[in-house]
């Protein structure tokens, strides 16, 4: 059997996880508004406009991303791919960081107990929910693509609220044990001060 799929059973049987790849899980999925931005999301792309800020975002978040990712092309690679997903859906990179660090610790292979997947832990289910079955969950661009895209929707949803949004995102709506986690993260390894 692959080492890969040993570590998945034993993680799964063993609860290691535990709480820490609770799934985004919609109280009222499918939202037919959510599948309109999903689709729509899946066909967008973009990247940094600046050079100069990239470079400088890319070696501060790639030497905080280290001890989850040991090869910098990985580390560099997956957070081009945030920079853009973040940008793309307008929320800070660093927020989505700490969403992933909560979600996965980084893994792009996590499986939850329930069954979403991915860096993001997105369930399967939206890929049927926007005609796009042959989507992989565990590809990082269409993982961000989808989290993103789900988690900016919540915080519009929510009028910009957060707490309320990271609870929805995580299927804990009306709790904040979540959203704690994830500002937590945020705070403590992934906040940027801008001057």
């Amino acid at each position: 059997m692959h080492p890969e799929v040993l570590l998945r059973i034993f993680i799964l049987v063993t609860g290691l996880w535990g709480g820490l790849l609770a799934a985004p899980v919609a109280a009222d999925a499918p939202d037919p508004e959510l599948r309109q931005l999903l689709k729509a999301a899946a066909n967008d792309t973009s990247s940094f406009n600046d050079r100069f800020d990239a470079e400088v975002w890319l070696v501060d978040m790639s030497a905080r991303l280290e001890r989850y990712i040991r090869d910098p092309a990985e580390r560099i690679h997956l957070l081009r791919l945030v920079h853009a997903e973040a940008t793309r859906a307008g929320l800070s990179p660093e927020l989505v960081l700490a969403v992933i660090h909560i979600e996965s610790r980084f893994d792009r292979f996590a499986i939850s107990r329930v069954g979403a997947q991915g860096l993001m832990q997105v369930m399967p289910f939206w890929k049927k929910e926007i005609g796009r079955p042959q989507d992989n969950l565990f590809k990082i661009e269409t993982n961000l693509r989808y989290g993103v895209t789900i988690l900016k929707h919540y915080y519009q949803k929510e009028k910009g609220n957060l707490i309320r949004a990271l609870a929805r995102y995580n299927g804990s709506a009306g709790k904040t044990w979540y959203p704690e986690k994830v500002m937590n993260a945020w705070e403590k390894f992934w906040f940027v001060k801008h001057i």
